[in-house]
Order: structure tokens, then C-alpha cells, then sequence
């Protein structure tokens, strides 16, 4: 069993995202989760930290010592503790937390290194629960190495790469995975996508977004394909990829070559609903009705506030 510690306020959209790399999650306390069977970790965006569960208890200092006191604990090596107030809820004072925590363990014949230990304990404490594991992964945490507005190509609108990165994750990005994005304007998820392992596959109907996301995927990736072409009529060989994921045009006037939005994103979804057996539709409103109606069952919808003016609909498909 993995202990799971969440970035952000969004738990529920953090553990889709961790469910698609694992057989089973399951949210314990604000800020955390376990989960069962899971690989790949390292890409996770809404995962901060994957540990070897070791307890749960209440939120306090000397019911987490007694956890470590009843757990089998037979490693060897340097060992250190890091202890955590998730979200500022639970008011533990985590030096004090990884102070007493230590002595129980160098009581166990650990020698401390808080540099480079061979062991590292992660305490978190919660609003009405705390967790204790063994350290196994940190995630990757390098996404504002890629703000849209430092990537070669840069268009108003473009998504923040750690959601890019957890929408992609849903639809199926993981290595030897197929994906592809068949409205990639500027290639953000597929730059995300290829990040966690994915091939990817990108079309646009637009000459300037296929030449913009060509030069985003060889400055991230130095590989993955970016076509032109209409998404109501892909060239592209049913079944062919593990998971689609599109982010639609927004603005309830959006015009694509005379087509109306409605008719272009009912159309997007009925084309695509061949060529994978899952998907992720981001978009500005609900399309539920539109992605049954093109033979899609909506297993989830989440709803991501980008700021005032604009909620990110995510629509997972299957």
C-alpha cells in the first residue's frame, strides 16, 4: 500500500490523475491518499511525494511515534524525517514532529544524515488524520521550466503545464502509450504528454499552430508528429492510439471554417471515439450531452478555475 500526498486544494482531480497510474486510489484526509499497484510515478502532476504506507493515526505528535513504535521497522543505513502540516490544518509543529520522530528511529540503531540518507520518513499531518511512509518517489517538480510564454511558440490561451501534464496523464500518457491531440493549437499537452513517456501525435487545421507546436515538441522532446488536418475527418487508422485528448476552442461565437462550435466539437467527438478507447475533452462549458451522444460514457467532469472570467471544463471519457 503507497501513501499519497497531493499538491494543490483539487483532491479529487489529483486522484484521477494518480488513478490512471495506479489500480486503486482512495483520498484518507485533505492532502492525501493511498493507492494500490502503482507505476510510473515520477510524472504525476497533482502528486507530490509517494511513500511505503507505514500507518495512519490522529493528528498529533506522539500518536505518529506510537505508529513508528508498533511498526516492523528492520532497515538499516541513515535515516531522516520530514514532516509535513498539509494545507496548514492540522497546527502540529513538524520540527518538533521530526525531532521526536528521529530519536525513535536512531533508538532503532539508524545514524541521522538529513543530506543524502539511505532512508527518508514522511510524516504528514492533516486536518483529521496523519500518515506515515517510507519515502519512495518525488515527483518531478520542473513545470515552470516550461511556462508558455517561454516556449518558442506562445499563443494567449495556451495551458499551464502542470494541468497540460495531468490531463494528458487521464487520457493515457505514460510510456510506450499512444496519444494523440487532434486540436494541439501551440503541442502543450503533447509536449506534456511526451514528458511522461507518451509517443505523441498532434493535428491542427491551422498552418501557423502545426509549425508553432513542430518547434515546441523538438525544444522538449527533439521528436513527435504535428500534421495538418480537420478533426471531423482524420486520416488515422481506427484504434490506433491508447487515448485522445483535445482542448476545444472557446467563446460561444467560435466560427472553424463556417462550422459552428457545437457542430465542430460533435463532430470532434464522434471522429475521435474511433480511434481510442478513452479521452479527455478540456473545454470553456459542458459537453456532456454532445460526448454521449457521439457514443462516449462521461466517467468524470472536472471543473478547473483559471481565473475570473474562465472555468476549464474536464470532461473524462471512456
Amino acid at each position: 500500500m503507497y501513501l499519497l500526498e497531493f499538491v494543490g486544494d483539487d483532491d479529487a482531480f489529483a486522484a484521477r490523475e494518480a488513478g490512471s497510474r495506479a489500480s486503486a486510489v482512495d483520498r484518507i484526509a485533505s492532502g492525501m491518499a493511498t493507492a494500490r499497484g502503482i507505476e510510473h510515478p515520477e510524472t504525476l502532476s497533482y502528486t507530490r511525494r509517494v511513500c511505503r504506507l507505514l500507518g495512519t493515526c490522529e493528528p498529533a505528535i506522539e500518536a505518529a511515534v506510537a505508529v513508528v513504535d508498533a511498526a516492523r521497522i528492520d532497515r538499516t543505513g541513515t535515516v531522516a524525517v520530514r514532516a509535513r502540516d498539509v494545507r496548514g490544518l492540522s497546527g502540529v509543529d513538524t520540527r518538533a514532529a521530526e525531532r521526536r520522530l528521529g530519536r525513535v528511529l536512531v533508538d532503532r540503531g539508524y545514524e541521522v544524515d538529513l543530506e543524502t540518507p539511505d532512508h527518508t520518513l514522511i510524516a504528514l499531518f492533516s486536518d483529521d488524520l496523519a500518515a506515515l511512509g517510507w519515502l519512495t518517489c518525488e515527483t518531478v517538480r520542473d513545470f515552470s521550466s516550461r511556462k508558455p510564454t517561454d516556449k518558442p511558440f506562445f499563443q494567449p490561451g495556451s495551458m499551464d503545464p502542470m494541468d497540460a501534464r495531468a490531463i494528458a496523464n487521464i487520457a493515457g500518457a505514460a510510456p510506450g502509450a499512444r496519444l494523440l491531440d487532434p486540436m494541439c493549437g501551440t503541442g502543450g499537452i503533447l509536449v506534456e504528454a511526451g514528458l511522461a513517456g507518451a509517443a505523441v501525435v498532434g493535428v491542427d487545421a491551422q498552418r501557423k499552430m502545426v509549425r508553432g507546436a513542430r518547434r515546441n515538441l523538438r525544444q522538449y522532446l527533439g521528436d513527435g508528429s504535428v500534421l495538418r488536418g480537420d478533426v471531423t475527418r482524420l486520416p488515422l487508422v481506427a484504434d490506433s492510439f491508447d487515448g485522445v485528448v483535445f482542448d476545444a476552442p472557446y467563446g460561444r461565437q467560435s466560427k472553424i471554417e463556417g462550422s459552428s462550435l457545437e457542430a465542430l466539437v460533435a463532430d470532434a467527438l464522434g471522429e475521435t471515439r474511433r480511434l481510442a478507447p478513452r479521452a479527455v475533452l478540456v473545454a470553456d462549458r459542458p459537453w456532456t450531452s454532445a460526448a454521449e451522444s457521439a457514443g462516449w460514457d462521461v466517467t468524470d467532469r472536472f471543473e478547473r478555475r483559471v481565473h475570473a472570467s474562465l472555468v476549464r471544463h474536464v470532461h473524462v471519457l471512456g
